[in-house]
């Protein structure tokens, strides 16, 4: 991760959606416990500079951790709604195949990873990265997925295209459809349905409650005198794509949970992402740039990113305050979560 400089950081103040935030919090807090573990970072209340740093060791591992006890047996048939409007029945979880990353995180964690036979290109930690793929790009291969005999598939409402999906279900394999995870009362909606469609409800509620107790100790670290304005830019300079996220990009969800204010969104942004010029980027005067690191990498790094029209003219840019995170974690929406709102909170509110 790559940060530079020093913010600047207006009052800060606490707003209708950051007092939702903090009850979906405690509400997730107090949900069934059980045997939990924890996803690596301490769930104390330590100092943001010691959360950050822990968060960091963590994912430089790039691995999920497990609930602890003994992995849960499904209990199936179950019947369950599909975000495709279908019911769908999944009878078998002996071979699970997720089509989205942060989908595979939540089945690794749940400590079904045993039974997933594949994975997209967005599945990058390390248990999944010896699954086979099958995607090309991020378009799903059903001939691939078809050779590894999924007893049941965890797919998204964006995945595609369609055609794939008609002819996995077709074939007789039920898919289970989920909504895009995009803000952090996602990650819960998200962990009880695919915990549901697999047969193990209970496993489930532990996880929910594990993130739940380590956002809160997350949020509980955000300092109070400062609210700093983030952009959050997506990049690939060799594809000629430079955007800047507004309302539903992902990253507004995660800037608010640290404490700070989404740039675009204060802009009137309210698509989750728009064309980036220089006179947008100037009126919405950033703090802090958030990218991901190979957005940044595709433009040459922060250097390269110097060079694109409007970026010098930012406080960000007069301070050189760059914060990146890895492509497969800071949208994820998952298990791992957590470790991503402990390092913004330190990076974004640092002096």
């Amino acid at each position: 991760m790559h940060m530079s400089g020093r913010p600047h950081q207006p009052p800060r103040h606490r707003g209708p959606a950051a007092l939702a935030l903090t009850l979906a919090l405690a509400l997730l807090t107090g949900a069934c416990a059980g045997n939990s573990g924890s996803s690596g970072a301490d769930p104390s209340p330590a100092s943001a500079s010691e959360r950050a740093a822990a968060a960091e060791k963590q994912l430089a591992k790039n691995t999920v951790v497990p609930l602890e006890g003994k992995a849960p047996v499904p209990e199936l048939p179950v019947t369950v709604d599909s975000s495709d409007g279908r019911e769908v029945t999944v009878e078998d979880a002996s071979r699970i195949l997720p089509l989205n990353g942060g989908v595979a995180e939540i089945a690794f964690t749940l400590g079904l990873g045993d039974r997933v036979v594949g994975r997209d290109i967005t599945a990058t930690f390390e248990e999944a990265k010896k699954l086979p793929q099958v995607t090309k790009a991020h378009d799903v291969s059903a001939e691939s997925v078809l050779s590894l005999h999924p007893t049941v598939v965890l797919a998204d409402t964006d995945t595609g295209p369609k055609e794939a999906i008609d002819q996995i279900r077709d074939a007789g394999v039920p898919v289970v459809v989920l909504d895009p995870a995009t803000e952090l009362a996602d990650v819960a909606t998200r962990t009880t349905r695919i915990a549901e469609a697999l047969g193990v409800p209970a496993a489930g509620k532990a996880l929910n409650s594990r993130i739940g107790k380590e956002l809160a100790a997350a949020r509980a670290v955000v300092p109070e005198g400062s609210r700093p304005k983030v952009a959050f830019l997506y990049m690939r300079g060799s594809a000629a794509v430079y955007l800047m996220g507004g309302k539903g990009s992902g990253a507004d969800s995660l800037i608010e949970a640290a404490g700070a204010v989404d740039a675009g969104v204060d802009a009137g942004l309210n698509r989750p992402f728009t064309p980036l010029t220089g006179e947008a980027l100037v009126k919405a005067q950033p703090d802090v740039i958030l990218m991901m690191t190979k957005g940044l990498e595709s433009v040459g790094g922060v250097d390269g990113l110097f060079d694109v029209p409007g970026i010098k003219e930012t406080p960000a840019g007069l301070d050189r305050r760059i914060v990146t995170l890895e492509d497969g974690v800071l949208l994820s929406y998952g298990p791992r979560t957590p470790l991503v709102i402990d390092i913004l909170v330190d990076r974004l509110h640092r002096t």
